[in-house]
């Protein structure tokens, strides 16, 4: 039988032959791994799964004992699997971490609102605090207000770039030391082809790096990095872990989308695809002499930045100033007004309309919407 989220084959247990698990346990296997092709029994698959996870966390150097982790939980299958595993791990193997949960409230009714409740409970199943940061009081928008505004076309553009930041603007009034994100091995592949695709170098170069954010921000890692999606599917499903499985609904006309169904279609041929994506991604090296982006700090937010007004701040002096696509497209015409801006008003003044574009952390601790945590 073929199960529609994960697309992977069970294997029949009733059956005269039912397959035996391929570790010798002499239990009836369930599953098939698509990444090794072994069948497993489901405590054989846990152990496999957790143990993989360990090892990525433990040969990567992660986290160092006394370490407060951030985990990046959308409500999804990704990042509830992840704070599951993250307390297992932590309590199995020692690893002294104190962990949070920090979630970003995008402002997108009908899917985030519904998804953050799922969070909530997952914060009393695994007794790991909650925080959440919204766009409206960091940025003084939110979604829903940026697609009346955008459209439908480059809206995840915003998002995106928003969220990024949003991670580190929560992680920041955390006082965390690290942040985890849920990025399975499905979804580094798909960025190492986006960039492919796009000709970003800067990009391609970092985009398989297990952490990332050691040039002054809060490094971020991805215990997942080499776990397929299908296995992550697989163990909520038979860890019965409560996750929101709805997509967003502003994205389907993302451009990862069209990376993603051309890697469903290799893992199709080739199973291991997804992997040899990852490592080849790996092996990329750019030649001596060739000029990359240099990271900075961003002028108005001081957020890190590979340029002086950094992607963020572009987005939001559009929006605020009625020209909601100025960060969309050539780079060079946003840069060259946020410079005349820059040009044409004072030094250290705010030139937004919203005073939100530059966060205040102090004022903004006292709208977050947690409040089971000591700051």
């Amino acid at each position: 039988q073929t199960n529609n989220e994960a697309n992977l084959f069970y294997l029949r247990t009733d059956v005269k032959m039912p397959v035996k698990c391929n570790t010798g346990c002499q239990r009836n296997a369930v599953l098939k791994r698509p990444k090794t092709g072994y069948a497993l029994c489901k405590e054989c698959f846990f152990w496999a799964f957790e143990e993989e996870v360990h090892h990525t966390i433990t040969t990567a150097k992660l986290f160092t004992p006394g370490d407060y982790v951030a985990i990046a939980a959308s409500g999804g299958k990704d990042s509830t699997v992840l704070a599951y595993t993250m307390k297992l791990l932590n309590d199995r193997y020692n690893y002294g971490l104190k962990l949070v949960l920090l979630s970003v409230d995008e402002g997108i009714t009908g899917y985030r609102d519904d998804s953050l409740e799922t969070v909530k409970r997952n914060e009393q199943q695994y007794e790991i605090p909650l925080k959440i940061v919204s766009y409206e009081e960091l940025y003084g928008w939110t979604m829903d207000r940026i697609v009346k505004k955008i459209g439908r076309k480059s809206n995840c553009t915003f998002c995106g770039v928003f969220r990024r930041q949003a991670l580190d603007r929560g992680a920041s009034l955390l006082k965390v030391d690290k942040i985890v994100t849920g990025h399975n091995a499905d979804d580094i592949a798909e960025t190492v082809l986006m960039n492919i695709l796009r000709g970003d170098i800067a990009r391609l170069q970092r985009c398989t790096a297990i952490v990332t954010g050691s040039e002054g921000a809060i490094p971020r890692s991805k215990p997942f990095k080499y776990t397929y999606e299908k296995e992550i599917v697989m163990y909520a499903y038979f860890k019965k872990l409560d996750y929101f499985s709805t997509e967003c609904i502003y994205s389907p006309n993302a451009y990862r989308g069209y990376a993603r169904a051309f890697l469903k279609d290799l893992e199709k041929i080739r199973p291991t695809s997804i992997i040899d994506i990852i490592h080849s991604g790996e092996c990329f090296s750019v030649r001596e002499g060739v000029k990359l982006p240099t990271q900075a700090t961003c002028e108005r937010c001081g957020h890190i930045s590979s340029q002086s007004v950094c992607k963020a701040c572009v987005l939001l002096e559009g929006l605020n100033k009625g020209k909601p696509r100025l960060g969309i497209g050539k780079t060079s015409k946003a840069r060259e007004h946020m410079e005349e801006l820059a040009i044409s008003k004072p030094e250290n003044e705010c030139t937004h309309d919203c005073q939100t574009s530059v966060i205040d952390l102090d004022r903004l601790n006292l709208h977050v919407k947690n409040t089971n945590l000591e700051f």
